[in-house]
């Protein structure tokens, strides 16, 4: 077996799947508990640069396309859709060797499938994180759109200090 091709699926990527999981119920639990404790537009003030709020987010990342009439649910559904196949099956060949890339992955997985679950059920993303600085409000986000840029993180952070960079540079000098 080489590090790129494991013969079976506990030895590749797809053993994270569980964090994926965690993600996606951790994601799915706080939405409905603000849904449920804050009135939409409510607001509890946590810490001097922290709120939690209720708001909903029709569009995709900071509100993109969502004053479109409701065609971008379906289009944002199926290009995560899309995304999270694409990566379940690069998971599926990458070897357990590469941890950090296979963590970014499994993260992006479980962030997207969180939004695609909110957006096929109801039409919309909860969101519930406000965090700011004086007046300047970063757009809320939520449980899954944090675990989505923390994976994007880590890719890049694999890119140039993972296992994907060493195996690059060990395939140039050689």
């Amino acid at each position: 077996m080489t590090a790129n091709k494991p013969a079976q699926w506990q030895q590749s990527g797809l053993r994270l799947w569980w964090l994926a999981i965690i993600i996606l119920v951790l994601d799915q639990v706080t939405k409905i508990w603000v849904a449920q404790a804050l009135p939409l537009f409510g607001r509890v003030d946590v810490l001097p640069f922290f709120d939690l709020v209720h708001v909903r987010n029709y569009g995709a990342a900071f509100s993109f396309l969502s004053d479109q009439g409701g065609w971008q649910r379906w289009f944002f559904t199926i290009i995560a859709i899309v995304i999270v196949s694409v990566l379940a099956v690069m998971l599926r060949r990458q070897s357990l060797h590469y941890r950090w890339l296979n963590l970014s992955f499994t993260l992006i997985i479980g962030g997207a499938l969180g939004n695609v679950l909110d957006r096929v059920r109801l039409g919309y993303v909860v969101d519930f994180l406000d965090v700011y600085v004086g007046t300047y409000h970063w757009p809320a986000f939520n449980v899954a759109d944090s675990a989505i840029v923390l994976g994007a993180l880590l890719m890049i952070y694999d890119s140039f200090f993972g296992s994907g960079a060493k195996s690059e540079a060990n395939k140039s000098s050689s």
